[in-house]
């Protein structure tokens, strides 16, 4: 019998057995109102032992955070609806559905929507961890808008403390 007609008993193969996938259903994951965007964590770095935080986000227009920088992780996007105008350094672009963006550590940055319609993207930190940040956020809740955020929220003592320890760098425009 060839190797490749004879059937092989895998059973004791770890690399056949071994689970171990994140799966996280439509609709599913923590959702917080931060900085007048819905998001929702789908990965985090505990849940990705450390390798990735994934984001799902909806940009009401005018949303988007404040602009900043990330010292010690590098951040990507992908827009799923609608456009946003990306900050990147001095210039400014606009990303539009099924537009990837990545943002390299130390680049300042930032997301608007300046459009008409909310926009929807994943977001994605490398390493994971950052995506924490998001529990600083108010409770969204069903049927409401999220608020707007003014730049004093940003400086509360616990979000202060977390770009801290996270070498986040708020650089406003």
């Amino acid at each position: 019998m060839s190797a490749t007609s004879e059937k092989l008993d895998h059973s004791e193969d770890p690399r056949y057995t071994t689970t171990g996938a994140l799966h996280v259903p439509a609709g599913q994951g923590p959702t917080t109102w931060f900085s007048g965007d819905t998001y929702t964590i789908k990965a985090t770095g505990q849940s990705t032992g450390g390798s990735l935080g994934l984001v799902e986000a909806t940009v009401p227009p005018g949303g988007g955070p404040i602009a900043h920088a990330h010292t010690r992780t590098d951040e990507a996007f992908f827009v799923l609806s609608g456009e946003l105008e990306i900050l990147d350094g001095s210039r400014t672009f606009v990303a539009g559905a099924g537009d990837f963006v990545f943002v390299p550590r130390g680049i300042r940055h930032r997301f608007k929507n300046t459009g008409l319609h909310s926009a929807r993207m994943l977001f994605m930190f490398t390493p994971g961890g950052e995506e924490s940040v998001f529990a600083y956020g108010d409770e969204a809740k069903p049927g409401q808008p999220p608020p707007a955020w003014g730049i004093e929220r940003f400086s509360t003592p616990e979000i202060l403390r977390f770009n801290e320890e996270f070498g986040v760098q708020i650089l406003p425009e």
